[in-house]
């Protein structure tokens, strides 16, 4: 060897030295939010079992319509989430939540597991506190870790939040959600009366931030209310032309003269503007005054432009840009029809609940949001696992009545000891805009329709404290979550109405020809009675088998039925919150 190789060979042996360094530097303090993870305690009831769903029929009811059944839970966010582990993952769209801001004195409370034996309902979290943002993280971390993995693939979280915790949440989010799959931090004018006695600063905006599943290039997080440009596509001065557009080059379709969004959120244009049907399906004209021609329009839709036309609500714009870029701006206001917190709480005085929700959202805040990146598309699941007053499920009721759209919510709420916030508040609100009402003028105010299913978190498994249930299951845990985990089931399959229930199984529908069948145990005495059932369903059944595996020994009994799809249970419930489970840890 070379006097030569034998330096290269020196340097390169450095370098490898060097660079092991570097990972294992990189492995114990990785850049980012540290902080102290403080265990969070539960009620009794709860400790080392395994969560479970089970109905409040007395608060649930249905109209008989075609419209969507929506979902209220009440209990702790936390062993919510859990459930929908099992029932939706990657299967919401849009998740809304307003969480505690952690002002010092907003109420948020903390239940540290250390300390429970002096403080066992918790302890109010006081601006001063030493580990106040340590608190609020510990609490933010484990519930946005389990609503990562509830977004479908193209899905969306916003958070509100004000000053206390925006910086951290951000911080926090990048974590979570990766760094790439931030969006925007949106600011929404929150009142129009900010306090005047402020020896600071008079604060009228609050943060919204942004975050999708995964990095979509092509995602349009727009829905009309688009500040495409300073440059209108239509100008007075100049005579009346008409213009071809090309199929895809506008926002909206073509009705009877009308552009109209999906068919049905209807636009009237102003300024002379004629749009009728072009040559063929691919093509329509418009007759106003246009500032381009046919050639300089065409050459921008091939450069990217696309158009919005004008109406009361939009100008007419263009946008210089790809698909990948459009984008509306990050100011919500009245501008783009989004009211304050003394909108949210008239909307609460109309239906007669004047309680203790100063800080409120306005639903015209949350049906932005929820239009925002799915404005074509008006059939989306949505959930916000913070429900508070219930602005989420009236948003999207109002949506749905607007577009005609089938829009599902699910909310999740807790009770809060003496307050009843979800039975008196959230429930009772949307209750009230579902089924009709007299609002606080006196007025009779129709109901806009729909179902809603009510549901309490519950749990089940033996709850011995040496051990974990949900990591290590005993035969005995196994067999009481596959008797008590029905309701799972009919989630997970969207099947919501109970048609039958005996010891040995349960029986839903979704009253539209799709059916979940589960037998409940391993004693098979009942089981020829559950096939010959499941033989006269008239529809599409997913069939629960209880096995100790994955495949159940009496799959074979269903072959013969081509509407038929057999599936294990409960190992799969389990299997989902363990993964879950496990990958919150694997953050700390």
């Amino acid at each position: 060897m070379t006097v030569h190789e034998e330096e290269l060979l020196r340097r390169i042996r450095e370098l490898e030295i060097k660079n092991g360094y570097l990972n294992q530097q990189l492995k114990e303090h990785r850049y980012g939010l540290t902080w102290i993870d403080v265990p969070e305690a539960f009620e009794k009831a709860s400790e080392n079992k395994i969560p479970v769903l089970e109905e409040v029929k007395e608060k649930s009811f249905t109209d008989g319509s075609e419209k969507p059944t929506h979902i209220l839970i009440e209990g702790d966010n936390y062993h919510a989430l859990t459930c929908l582990q099992y029932t939706h993952k990657g299967k919401i769209d849009v998740i809304y939540i307003d969480p505690p801001y952690n002002t010092g004195s907003d109420g948020f409370t903390y239940k540290d597991k250390r300390i429970l034996t002096e403080y066992p309902d918790g302890t109010p979290v006081p601006k001063d506190h030493p580990l106040r943002h340590s608190y609020w993280l510990s609490f933010m971390q484990k519930r946005l870790e389990l609503a990562k993995n509830l977004l479908s693939e193209d899905g969306v979280i916003f958070i509100s939040i004000d000053d206390n915790e925006q910086a951290n949440l951000k911080l926090l989010c990048d974590m979570v959600f990766g760094e790439k799959n931030f969006v925007a931090t949106y600011f929404w004018k929150r009142t129009s009366t900010p306090p005047a006695l402020s020896y600071k600063v008079r604060k009228k905006l609050e943060f919204v931030l942004c975050y999708q599943r995964r990095d979509v290039q092509q995602r349009t997080f727009a829905q009309g209310y688009v500040d495409g440009g300073d440059v209108p596509l239509l100008n007075s001065d100049n005579p009346l032309g008409t213009l071809m557009f090309p199929k895809g080059s506008v926002r909206f379709g073509i009705e009877d003269g009308i552009y109209s969004f999906n068919k049905r959120h209807k636009i009237h244009l102003l300024d002379d503007v004629i749009v009728r049907n072009g040559t063929n399906v691919n093509d329509f004209r418009a007759s106003g005054h246009f500032k381009w021609g046919q050639t300089n329009l065409l050459e921008e839709i091939n450069n990217g432009t696309y158009f919005l036309i004008k109406s009361k609500q939009f100008s007419p714009r263009f946008q210089k840009a790809t698909k990948s870029t459009k984008v509306p701006s990050n100011i919500i206001d009245d501008e783009v029809g989004v009211g304050t917190n003394e909108d949210a709480k008239k909307e609460l005085e109309l239906v007669d609940l004047d309680g203790d929700f100063d800080y409120a959202k306005p639903t015209s805040l949350v049906s932005f949001l929820a239009k925002m990146p799915f404005w074509d598309n008006p059939n989306i699941t949505i959930l916000d696992f913070f429900a508070g007053s219930g602005t989420t499920l009236h948003a999207t009721l109002k949506l749905n009545e607007e577009d005609g759209g089938r829009r599902q919510c699910i909310m999740v709420q807790q009770n809060e000891g003496e307050k009843h916030i979800c039975e008196e508040v959230t429930y009772e609100r949307n209750r009230r805009v579902m089924q009709g009402y007299t609002n606080a003028k006196g007025e009779q105010v129709a109901g806009l329709g729909g179902s809603l299913k009510y549901y309490k978190t519950a749990f089940t498994g033996t709850g011995n404290p040496n051990r974990d249930p949900i990591m290590l299951p005993s035969d005995e845990d196994r067999i009481s979550l596959a008797q008590n985990a029905g309701v799972l089931v009919s989630l997970a399959e969207n099947t919501l109405y109970e048609t039958e229930k005996d010891a040995f199984f349960q029986i839903f529908t979704d009253n539209h020809g799709k059916f979940s069948a589960i037998y409940l145990q391993e004693n098979l005495s009942h089981f020829e009675t559950f096939k010959q059932k499941v033989e006269k369903l008239n529809g599409q059944v997913a069939v629960y088998i209880f096995s100790w595996g994955s495949t159940p020994d009496a799959e074979s009994s269903f072959r013969h039925l081509p509407n038929v799809n057999v599936k294990a249970y409960p190992n799969a419930i389990l299997d989902a919150y363990k993964r879950a489970l496990q990958q919150i840890e694997s953050q700390k």
